[in-house]
């Protein structure tokens, strides 16, 4: 049986971090969802700029885009969601089928905007009325600036993908503002249950990070350690009294998904974050050739637990190692944040030069 399958059983949602208009037309996608056990995808800036340049798959309605006299980001904006409605459309058999659970796709407002409270709240509200599908999440950062911007939007009703969490104070301080959320809809008199959320934990940067600056018997447990103790914590929340309250008037869990599973290191297993962070009712979204990797020689031979503590072991170790988790994680999300900004810069960068070249 192919390892992503055996991640379907175990009760992981696998989604796909990729999207191009390629992986649409040539029916790759369908065929992913149909061999793979693919139920949803994510997409970010790195990887639409990967797309656009990659090709010229994007020309043709760049060239008509341009004609109507639209900016750059705009533009971005328009062969996005293009894209991204087909794929939620694609999805959209699963979402029903899972009860709106499943089947998501997901668009990141500007990275540029990761520290503006109020301009992110207006744009995330902008692209979901504009992309009209319900299995769309707007994507999130959660900085100090998004956790009050992740709060106001589920108010809202809009739903979120977290996107940039690193920590286990970063994950509980983005669940806390979807809880936030809810209670003021619930307050409101606003129904619950068409709300939705995930919390995208990032795993690998973690050792890309560190690796070097530890032990060899501590290289390259970090990341599985830190996404382990999330998972405690993402159990913890989600049991509680006061989670309790919110789902007897309808409301979802936000779940927990596990982002950045490729291994960096070519002397590690290629599957192995995947393999590691197998856990029921959490998502893993998995770079295109990690998930064929899985699908070939992916195993899952245990699942998490939220009793097992094992991982507070690591911490500590790494602790005792030098390493301060608290800098780090902080430090991780500027790096991701900083990152996303330039591919952002590029893909905008490309989009005029495009533009200017078949106009």
């Amino acid at each position: 049986m192919r390892g992503t399958a055996l991640l379907s059983i175990a009760g992981q949602s696998v989604w796909l971090d990729n999207i191009t208009r390629t992986l649409l037309d040539s029916g790759t996608l369908e065929r992913y969802v149909r061999e793979l056990s693919v139920t949803g995808l994510t997409s970010n800036p790195s990887i639409f700029e990967k797309a656009v340049t990659g090709g010229d798959s994007y020309d043709t309605q760049i060239r008509g885009l341009m004609g109507k006299g639209m900016k750059p980001e705009e533009i971005f904006f328009e062969i996005a969601l293009t894209d991204l409605r087909r794929a939620c459309d694609l999805f959209a058999p699963i979402h029903a089928r899972t009860g709106g659970e499943d089947g998501w796709v997901s668009l990141e407002v500007s990275p540029l905007l990761a520290n503006d409270t109020d301009s992110t709240v207006k744009q995330a509200r902008a692209l979901h009325a504009k992309a009209s599908r319900k299995n769309l999440f707007i994507k999130v950062p959660g900085t100090p600036e998004g956790i009050p911007a992740i709060e106001s939007l589920t108010a809202d009703g809009v739903s979120i993908n977290v996107t940039l969490l690193f920590s286990d104070a970063q994950y509980r301080a983005a669940a806390e503002a979807y809880m936030r959320g809810l209670e003021r809809r619930a307050k409101a008199g606003q129904p619950l249950d068409g709300v939705c959320g995930v919390a995208s934990l990032f795993i690998s940067r973690w050792d890309g990070k560190t690796a070097k600056r530890l032990p060899a018997n501590l290289a390259n447990t970090l990341g599985i350690a830190v996404g382990r103790q999330c998972y405690r914590s993402y159990v913890e929340l989600f049991t509680s009294e006061r989670w309790m309250a919110l789902a007897a008037k309808g409301a979802r869990a936000q779940r927990l998904l596990f982002a950045s599973t490729s291994t960096k290191d070519p002397a590690l297993k290629d599957t192995l974050y995947v393999e590691s962070l197998a856990a029921p009712r959490t998502v893993d979204t998995i770079p295109e050739h990690t998930l064929l990797a899985m699908g070939d020689h992916g195993t899952v031979a245990s699942v998490l637990s939220p009793t097992d503590m094992s991982w507070k072991a690591t911490l500590d170790a790494v602790t005792k190692a030098g390493i301060d988790l608290d800098a780090t994680a902080q430090a991780l999300q500027v790096e991701g944040r900083d990152s996303f900004d330039k591919s952002w810069n590029d893909l905008i960068a490309c989009i005029d030069s495009k533009a200017a070249a078949l106009a």
